[in-house]
């Protein structure tokens, strides 16, 4: 695998689980974008208040420096919820694919619900799908079922990323 892979969707989809794992067993830089919301974006997310556009800016800055900055391929994950949060990472990442999550807005809420760690408050599963713009017939996207047990998506995304190239 030559070019780095974004793992995308809603909260509760799986990003971080799934990147993990394919990251491991490709050996590569696992950078989980969670890690780099600014205590003022966390904050509001753990009170129930949805992020902006402009909340996201630095963030999205940050995250495109980490691929372009990167030596080698990596694994990033984030939300990439809207064509244009995806296409500013792709600016800092030609060849850049996504393999898009994909969940119902139940199982999201009842997966983030079941949550006792992390900073994202259930009340804005809602909000990640009124952003939600699906990547569905973007160029170098995988969509795979978020539903499917990791030993399934696992092997089904390596597949992809070591036969597709963008």
């Amino acid at each position: 695998m030559s070019d780095p892979v974004v793992f995308m969707g809603v909260a509760g989809c799986g990003k971080s689980t799934v990147a993990a794992a394919v990251a491991q067993a490709l050996g590569l830089r696992l950078v989980e974008g969670d890690d780099f919301h600014s205590a003022s974006n966390r904050r509001k997310m753990s009170q129930g208040i949805a992020l902006t556009d402009e909340d996201r800016d630095a963030w999205l800055t940050t995250l495109s420096q980490e691929l372009r900055n990167s030596p080698r391929p990596m694994v990033l994950t984030c939300s990439a919820l809207k064509r244009k949060y995806r296409d500013r990472l792709r600016q800092a990442a030609p060849g850049l694919r996504f393999v898009f999550l994909e969940l119902s807005q139940q199982a999201a809420q009842a997966r983030v619900s079941a949550r006792s760690a992390h900073f994202f408050s259930a009340d804005l599963v809602h909000s990640q799908f009124a952003a939600l713009e699906s990547p569905v017939g973007e160029a170098h996207v995988l969509c795979v079922d978020a539903t499917k047990q990791l030993g399934a998506l696992t092997p089904q995304v390596i597949e992809w990323l070591e036969t597709s190239h963008a």
